[in-house]
């Protein structure tokens, strides 16, 4: 009589603590899962001190500058298309591949190429060094030139290979080309876009290279005033780096181990629920 009292005075027991087992593990579990799904509205939100921000009447002055490797269409004109045949390059037609019956192909401009000691070969000018120059300054010095042979020349110059690359933690990396020659690192994000939740928001890289020499800049975009900054417009060829936030990290590292995880989660399970019984 006295070991059948001792033995259901202890199972219960036994029974109970094992409870207590299954329910730290599931409050584990619960705060784990919270801690993980939590994002701040300072990491997430763009321009959260917008109005704080001081307001310009004008914005950045910016401006292009020729790089080397830059394509350049430039076209000189004049009331007399004539005159103006010997200072640009011919046209050429161009045929699609496939499409060689065709009578004529399409009409295009032969373009310039910046070598890279920032040279051009002009039509009867000669070498011209335009490397490092903005897109003003380009124009001006062939007007002064070409103003010797022609009266009132029409200069129009124009970057043919303009593009900009994104990576990371964007909805669509890639490289996009751009039709203008002024793009901000908001109009690039948007083009991929924009940031996906893993995105870290305050630490972009820029990536850059100006006559050779490459400059590294990070930029924070939950904060307005980075609009004051000379990487908020973009220049040819800059590369955007939107890295992962340690969610995204941690749940790669999960990933690539998701089998094992699974399996040992299961097994404990198992063990836990054989050993409750």
């Amino acid at each position: 009589m006295k070991n059948n009292t001792l033995k259901t005075s202890i199972i219960p027991k036994t029974m109970i603590s094992k409870k207590n087992i299954l329910f730290k593990i599931g409050i584990l579990l619960f705060l784990a899962l919270a801690f993980f799904s939590c994002a701040s509205r300072k990491d997430i939100v763009y321009y959260q001190n917008i109005d704080g921000t001081a307001s310009k009447e004008k914005t950045n002055s910016y401006e292009v500058t020729i790089q080397p490797d830059d394509l350049l269409m430039i076209i000189v004109s004049t009331e007399d298309p004539e005159i103006a045949i010997p200072f640009n390059l011919k046209t050429v037609s161009v045929v699609s591949p496939g499409k060689q019956d065709l009578v004529r192909g399409a009409e295009s401009n032969q373009l310039y190429l910046v070598d890279s000691a920032g040279f051009i070969d002009f039509p009867v000018i000669g070498k011209l060094k335009i490397g490092g120059m903005t897109r003003t300054e380009v124009l001006q010095m062939l007007q002064d030139r070409i103003t010797v042979y022609i009266k009132n020349p029409v200069i129009n110059l124009r970057i043919m290979n303009f593009k900009v690359s994104v990576q990371g933690e964007v909805v669509f990396p890639g490289t996009y080309p751009v039709n203008s020659e002024r793009i901000t690192l908001i109009e690039a994000l948007a083009m991929a876009k924009d940031l996906t939740i893993y995105g870290v928001r305050k630490n972009i890289l820029i990536i850059r290279e100006v006559n050779g020499i490459k400059s590294y800049n990070r930029v924070d975009i939950t904060k307005a005033d980075f609009i004051n900054s000379p990487y908020y417009y973009l220049t040819q060829n800059d590369v955007i780096y939107v890295e992962p936030n340690k969610n995204r990290i941690n749940g790669a590292a999960i990933g690539t181990n998701a089998g094992i995880i699974i399996s040992v989660t299961s097994l404990l399970i198992t063990l836990i629920t054989l050993i409750v019984k």
